[in-house]
């Protein structure tokens, strides 16, 4: 039951992006990131295999970036189609091989260039992306989703907490 329930909740965070590019993008990150707090605060079964279950469940979001990603112009464009292309590869490979490494081989930057040229047009509508413009935007998203990835799936950092855990640790420690 909770893998439907969950199922449903990630599916329906995603499609706000299909009307508004960039606050949907931020719902649907957010909704992407509540399904660790579901799984802990629901007691409907469990999720047996969680990390397959989230990568399966990401691809409804990643659908929907990719449907808007489509009538870009450009650069935008173009490196859309392949970094979205770079992680389906890594899917592909991690679904085969079960091995979290192919997640940090094969990082999501998809996610963060779709929300940042989102962010562009929410600014200013129409803009083209420049090739300079496009590279400062994978030099910074790049570097951030390596890490990213390395911790959760590589170093495996959180894997000893849940995420009610996790944020009473930081409270605990913000509120010293």
């Amino acid at each position: 039951m909770e893998i439907v329930v969950i199922g449903v909740i990630r599916v329906l965070g995603s499609l706000p992006v299909l009307r508004w590019a960039f606050a949907g993008a931020l719902i649907a990150i957010a909704v992407d990131f509540s399904d660790l707090f579901l799984k802990n605060l629901l007691d409907l079964g469990g999720l047996r295999d969680y990390q397959r279950f989230d990568k399966v469940a990401d691809l409804a979001y990643m659908g929907c970036f990719l449907w808007v990603s489509r009538r870009w112009q450009g650069p935008a464009k173009s490196w859309s189609l392949a970094l979205f292309g770079l992680r389906m590869a890594g899917l592909g490979l991690f679904e085969a091989t079960e091995a979290r490494w192919v997640l940090t081989a094969f990082p999501n930057v998809f996610e963060f260039w779709y929300v940042a040229n989102a962010a562009i047009l929410h600014r200013r509508p129409g803009a083209v992306l420049t090739p300079r413009r496009a590279a400062a935007i994978l030099a910074v998203a790049l570097p951030l989703k390596l890490f990213q990835e390395y911790v959760l799936h590589y170093g495996r950092w959180l894997d000893s907490f849940t995420a009610v855990e996790a944020v009473e640790a930081i409270w605990r420690w913000v509120s010293l």
